[in-house]
Formats: C-alpha cells, sequence, structure tokens
C-alpha cells in the first residue's frame, strides 16, 4: 500500500524475486512532486568502512550494528538488480526531483514487463485493507506519516486510538525554504554563520548536503527556526513575498543571507522562493509488524497475514533523512523475503530489531544535528551558548 519512492522501491525489488507476485495500491494516477531529494551514500555503499563514512552517524553506526548486521546489509545491496541499483547510483550523486525519482521507478517496474505486478489505483481504507488479506498474505504499509496501519497494529482494548503504536518527539517548528540562484554557490559551517552575524532572532541555515549546483543554476535548501504561534499563523506552502508581508522580521534573516551570497558570487535568486511550514518531528512505530497480532492467537485478519510498516510508516525523520532510510529498510525487508528458508516468525524478529537499530541511528543522529543547529544559532551569545553545553 502507498506507491510513492518506499513503496515503489520494494517493488522492483520483489519483482526480480521467483515466485513473488506483488499487487501495488496507490491513490495517484501520476506523480506531481518537485521538490528535490538528495539520496544518502550509503544506499550504494560496497563495504562497511564506506557504509558507515558520513561524519554525523559514522560512530553510532559502528556502536549500534553488530559487523554480522553490517554484513548482511552488504549481501542485499549486492543482491539489487543492476538496473535499480544504476539508479540509485545516480540519485546519490547529486539532487533530483521527487516525481522524477516516482516515475522512473514505475518506468523501471513496467518496462521489465515480468508480469508479477499488478497496479491497482485506488485510496485503500484501513477497514479495506484487512478484509483483502488472506492467510499466508504479506501486507506492506509505505502510505507515509499519517499510515493506514501502525496503530492498528496492537491487539488490545481501544485498538482505535490514534497514537497507540506510536512514539513521538518534536524538536522545532521550522520553514523549509527552496530556491535557484544563477551561479555555484558552495555551503558550509563557517559560510551558516558569517552569513548569519547580523541575524538575531531568526537564523537561515542552509544544509551543506542539499546545496547542489546542476552547471547552471545552484539549488540551495534552508531552515529557519519558528515558534509554534508563528507555525499556526503561517499556510503550509507560501513564497518569499507572502512571508515579507506577514513576517517581515523572519523573511529578514533569510533575504540578508541571500544579499550576502549575492555580494560574493554576484548571481541573482531564478524565480521566487518555495516555502512550507513544517513541525520537526522524529517518530517511530513501537511495533512494526504484526507479530502482536500472531502471538495472540485470536482470530483475526492480522493475525493470519504478516504486516510491516515501512518508510514514514514505521519511522518519521526530520532533516531530509527519510527517503534514505525507507529504501535502506526496504533493502533489508525485501532481502529477508526472498530468503524462503526464513519463517514469518523469522521476518518479524529480525525486522522488529533492525527497525530499532535503525530508530537508534536516526533519533541520535537528529538529535545531533538539532544541537549542533542551537549552538550554531547561539555562537555569539556566551551565556546562551553555555546553557546548551552540557559538558560533564
Amino acid at each position: 500500500m502507498g506507491g510513492g519512492p518506499v513503496g515503489l522501491f520494494l517493488t522492483a525489488l520483489l519483482q526480480t524475486v521467483p515466485g513473488q507476485a506483488v499487487r501495488l495500491y496507490e491513490r495517484r494516477d501520476e506523480y506531481t512532486r518537485t521538490r528535490m531529494v538528495s539520496l544518502a551514500g550509503y544506499l550504494v555503499a560496497d563495504s562497511i568502512e564506506s557504509y558507515k563514512a558520513d561524519t554525523i552517524d559514522g560512530q553510532d553506526v559502528e556502536a549500534i550494528f553488530e559487523p554480522a548486521d553490517l554484513e548482511t546489509g552488504l549481501v542485499n545491496r549486492r543482491a539489487i538488480a543492476p538496473d535499480l541499483r544504476a539508479l540509485l547510483e545516480e540519485w546519490t550523486q547529486g539532487f533530483v526531483p521527487l516525481n522524477i525519482v516516482e516515475r522512473a521507478l514505475s518506468e523501471l517496474i513496467e518496462r521489465r514487463g515480468t508480469g508479477r505486478v499488478e497496479r491497482v489505483t485506488e485510496e485503500v481504507t484501513t477497514e479495506r485493507a484487512m478484509s483483502m488479506l488472506e492467510p499466508g498474505d504479506i501486507l506492506v504499509d509505505c502510505t507515509g506519516a499519517r499510515s493506514l496501519m501502525r496503530d492498528f497494529l496492537v491487539p488490545e482494548d481501544g485498538l482505535h486510538e490514534r497514537g497507540r503504536n506510536t512514539k513521538r518527539f518534536r524538536l522545532e517548528y521550522a520553514l523549509v525554504v527552496t530556491f535557484l540562484y544563477g551561479q555555484q554557490y558552495a555551503c558550509n559551517e563557517f559560510c551558516k554563520y558569517y552569513k548569519n552575524i547580523e541575524n538575531d532572532d531568526y537564523k537561515f541555515i542552509p544544509a551543506v548536503h542539499r546545496t547542489y549546483y546542476d552547471g547552471a543554476m545552484s539549488h540551495v535548501t534552508g531552515i529557519i527556526n519558528i515558534s509554534r504561534a508563528e507555525f499556526e499563523a503561517m499556510p503550509p506552502e507560501f513564497d518569499g513575498t507572502w512571508l515579507r508581508d506577514h513576517f517581515p522580521s523572519v523573511a529578514l534573516s533569510m533575504d540578508r543571507f541571500i544579499d550576502k551570497i549575492r555580494a560574493e558570487t554576484h548571481g541573482e535568486l531564478v524565480g521566487d522562493l518555495d516555502i512550507m511550514r513544517i513541525p520537526l518531528d522524529v517518530y517511530r512505530a513501537r511495533n512494526a509488524t504484526s507479530r502482536r497480532w500472531h502471538e495472540s492467537g485470536r482470530d483475526h485478519p492480522l493475525a493470519k497475514a504478516a504486516v510491516f510498516l515501512l518508510g514514514d510508516s514505521a519511522i518519521g525523520s526530520p532533516y531530509f533523512q527519510s527517503i534514505s532510510l525507507g529504501l535502506e529498510c526496504a533493502s533489508f525487508l525485501a532481502g529477508h523475503i526472498a530468503d524462503s528458508d526464513t519463517t514469518v516468525e523469522e521476518i518479524f524478529e529480525h525486522y522488529e530489531a533492525f527497525m530499532y537499530q535503525q530508530w537508534l541511528r536516526v533519533y541520535m543522529r537528529s538529535q545531533m544535528i538539532k544541537h549542533n543547529k542551537d549552538l550554531l544559532e547561539s555562537v555569539d551569545d556566551t551565556m546562551a551558548l553555555l546553557a546548551k553545553l552540557h559538558v560533564f
């Protein structure tokens, strides 16, 4: 369920597994989301050392995962079909619009012509999904942050309470600002500091690994921390003109930053700013599978079929980590489904353990990014900076 990038990627992985038939449910008949995404290099890592090369969480990976776990990941990546791996390698080199990822995966699945994938354009409810389940079926929920199945995986009274199976932490509220710039612009931590010196109340913080030059233009994405009251007073999406008219002090931090880029590189913005306001949450499903139903012995569809949460249905991560994390978990799940010698109960156990490890990784990474950003925003205020430093 769900034909976004993660659902399509899992479909493409399972399509090459002998004996597997996939029915993909997606309510959209075309892909229109144009925001830029950059996939993590670990998705195509060919060694354990390259897998943990990230400067933010490389050490965390070594602490959380056993060597055997990392070896399993290598085996899964090596098993990815060459046509699918070629797409991954291309997308980890720079930036690509989200709808290009979705269309390329859809076209790959269709072009293979295996006859093993049936695509159904239909919006499926939770009740409809459960009514379709037959004993032995595997249902993978890739429906995103508002997962259809997540809060139905706990066989207890009050099952239908929203959030029963979800653990959530809110880090902050933020504006995500994206713009095109007609010259090459490379951002680093020094740039983030010096171009924000005059910004006392708000700071525009570009994401280093989301600044990309395609040979003609730089694609820049950054965030501005805002209050909850400001968040609630803003529409979900708007442009720079709206922000300047309604929240001029917030817009000023962004405009100052961009003006300093212009002064250094003598370029201009191309088009308007694309801005959306989002709550930056990190969350996980306490149960990422239907194992609790299987253990209950009840007469219920979820006790007879296997359900797995994947992508944002299972773990939500801010700071642009979600898609890479979802594809990583899809590779793990597909590898276990493809192993005919592994029982459903064993897949439950392995997948739950793996998802908890990924949760630890993404939680620690998110908190580190947030902490470092808070320090950067306080670097000229000694007392505020000291208040954020927990040295011993």
